[in-house]
């Protein structure tokens, strides 16, 4: 059945590309963040080991909110991870050291490419699609990257 929530077919088409596209940086940025959590060694591996393990969780939280977004403007989310390699802005690494401090910049660097990425989207998903819920949707995700990306340079300091 058609989705009627006032936004033109077209347009919608282009909000799941978009919508997309941010699923595979989420789904990518969670495994690095697993990654980190899995492997992470040090001093003070148990704290940064729970510190890690808090933040996929909440990535786990985004993920379905977006797959969700994308199903109720009537399309479907990405759900393969060659679909995420393609569409990701993030790249896969190799870790020589597993210390708390390289991990925590490498997903820093990741949490403030994604925040750049949406904090320059938010207009487009108003003004050129109409669709305000998307927009309100995804400020909502990049303030929760934010506090996430705070976090993170906190430990840093």
């Amino acid at each position: 059945m058609k989705t009627e929530i006032g936004i033109k077919t077209a347009n919608t088409a282009e909000i799941a590309q978009s919508l997309n596209s941010l699923l595979a940086d989420e789904n990518v940025l969670y495994i690095k963040t697993r990654k980190a959590h899995w492997n992470v060694e040090g001093p003070d591996f148990l704290a940064i080991h729970r510190f890690f393990e808090e933040q996929y969780k909440q990535l786990e939280d985004l993920i379905d909110d977006i797959a969700e977004r994308i199903r109720t403007i009537g399309h479907y989310a990405e759900a393969t991870l060659a679909g995420f390699l393609a569409e990701t802005h993030l790249l896969e690494e190799t870790r020589a050291k597993n210390d708390s401090a390289g991990f925590m910049k490498s997903l820093l660097a990741d949490h403030e490419t994604i925040i750049i990425h949406l904090r320059e989207n938010i207009d487009r998903f108003d003004e050129k699609w109409q669709d305000k819920g998307t927009s309100d949707f995804i400020t909502g995700l990049m303030e929760k990257h934010e506090k996430m990306a705070w976090m993170l340079r906190a430990h840093l300091k």
